[in-house]
């Protein structure tokens, strides 16, 4: 937060524990409604109420959109049905639709049903397609014209639709409404009046189809720098646009969602304020953690009967304390080639696509970085039981504590190309199936990658001390 904002909010403060509706009105009444939505998050629900209290009906529905999803749910608890409702009839239907999605079937049911028909027709619309895909970030308010009309009877069009957005193109159907193209406002500027829409028409107009993953649509955006791109059914017919500032939004999306599920959490966690939930959320993914956690252990406790059979007792407890290097060095390794490959995925990068030309080069990468690790870690193995005065090491004839050594390196190298192999095909796999690729490299993966490194460690120490 800035220092302006904290200057602001150290104001805001006293007035609100006054309950001084004027003064905080007046205080924010040349604020942006950005700047306000951040104040607004660090106050309690109660607080944040009468902050809306004191502002106008457009500026509170501003505010009401632009803050967070835990913010806005603790609003929604202390904002009766009909103040959200009033809130709503302020906002673009593809925010009303946002916000609204965030309420409780028979919330939505109730808020929607009172709305002016005309915008209440447009929310449900948008809201039958899934808040993720094109479709659910549109705005359904469009110019569009007839093929056959003039450049004149286009810009009385303009005129009478009183748009509150700018808009850059005036896009073309024909008498069935299926899309033909769009024509740049400049070439309506440079033209005269009578000239026909249909002679300016561009053709190659690009476009998106309702169902389209919003990632899909970010794509689109950032490798062909557009400002806008309309929005069609399965049938052709235009019903929408998407404009760059929705695309932003997408993308801070997409990256926290990425962020959420490689960390082993999720963005819904974000939709609450309460700690057992948040914990819940949590818990969802850390209990098969503590699964894979436990087959580790598992893994080393039958290596320790194995040893303990053939009298390797010394060999075993010499060996173990290696075992999370191994696991971590390999993890990383892993994690380094998921994240380069799942961020070519998610930014639609075709070399990221060749899965054929992706493995040579990782495999590559991989050998280079097994082979220094492998023997950067051999030579740590081989000095450090020494230089900690490890009693164990000293007993241990010196051509076992070489095996351990090559071992080590060896299960050091190994455990690499495994983590990186599972690094690079995990996500196309996930992808393929229809799970998001940024889990592939979430804790899931990383405690498979544990139980398989200790295993390759344990198991080649033993065959080659036996």
């Amino acid at each position: 937060m800035s220092d302006e904002k904290k200057q602001l909010l150290q104001q805001l403060e006293p007035l609100i524990e006054q309950g001084n509706r004027a003064l905080i009105a007046e205080l924010l009444k040349d604020r942006r409604s950005s700047d306000i939505a951040e104040i607004v998050e660090t106050f309690d629900s109660e607080e944040s109420r009468l902050i809306f209290d004191s502002l106008d009906k457009e500026t509170s529905a501003e505010i009401l959109e632009k803050v967070d999803e835990a913010t806005r749910s603790e609003l929604f608890d202390v904002l009766s049905l009909q103040e959200i409702t009033s809130l709503v009839s302020e906002m673009d239907p593809d925010d009303a639709a946002d916000v609204l999605m965030e309420l409780s079937e028979e919330g939505i049911a109730e808020v929607v049903d009172q709305l002016e028909p005309e915008e209440s027709a447009k929310i449900k619309k948008l809201m039958q397609y899934s808040e993720d895909s094109a479709g659910g970030i549109m705005d359904p308010v469009v110019i569009s014209v007839d093929e056959n009309a003039t450049i004149a009877e286009a810009i009385n069009k303009i005129r009478a639709a009183e748009l509150d957005e700018d808009f850059y193109s005036v896009y073309v159907v024909n008498k069935h409404r299926l899309f033909l193209g769009d024509v740049r406002i400049r070439l309506l500027l440079i033209n005269s009046e009578d000239t026909k829409i249909s002679k300016l028409i561009d053709p190659d107009t690009i476009y998106v189809i309702a169902d389209a993953d919003q990632e899909e649509v970010r794509n689109i955006f950032s490798k062909n720098d557009l400002i806008v791109v309309p929005v069609l059914d399965r049938h052709h017919k235009l019903i929408g646009r998407i404009t760059a500032d929705r695309i932003i939004e997408v993308a801070e999306e997409e990256a926290a969602e990425d962020l959420y599920a490689m960390a082993g959490t999720d963005a819904n966690e974000l939709e609450t304020v309460s700690s057992i939930n948040a914990a819940r959320v949590r818990m969802t993914w850390l209990l098969p953690c503590l699964i894979g956690t436990g087959i580790t252990a598992l893994v080393i406790m039958l290596f320790h009967k194995a040893f303990s059979l053939d009298s390797m007792g010394l060999i075993f407890t010499s060996a173990i304390p290696f075992v999370p290097m191994v696991g971590a060095l390999s993890g990383n390794a892993g994690l380094q080639t998921s994240a380069i490959v799942i961020s070519g995925l998610a930014t639609g990068h075709l070399a990221a696509e060749r899965l054929g030309q992706v493995f040579m080069r990782e495999v590559k990468i991989a050998l280079v970085v097994a082979i220094c690790c492998g023997i950067i870690g051999a030579v740590v193995c081989s000095f450090l039981p020494s230089l900690m005065g490890n009693e164990n090491a000293a007993t241990i004839e010196f051509s076992k504590h070489l095996r351990i050594v090559m071992a080590f390196g060896i299960s050091m190298f190994s455990a690499i190309m495994v983590a990186t192999t599972l690094g690079l095909f995990l996500p196309f796999l996930f992808r393929k199936i229809g799970i998001d690729p940024a889990i592939s490299s979430g804790p899931l993966v990383t405690t498979a990658n544990d139980s398989i490194s200790a295993t390759i460690f344990m198991l080649l120490t033993f065959l080659l001390t036996k």
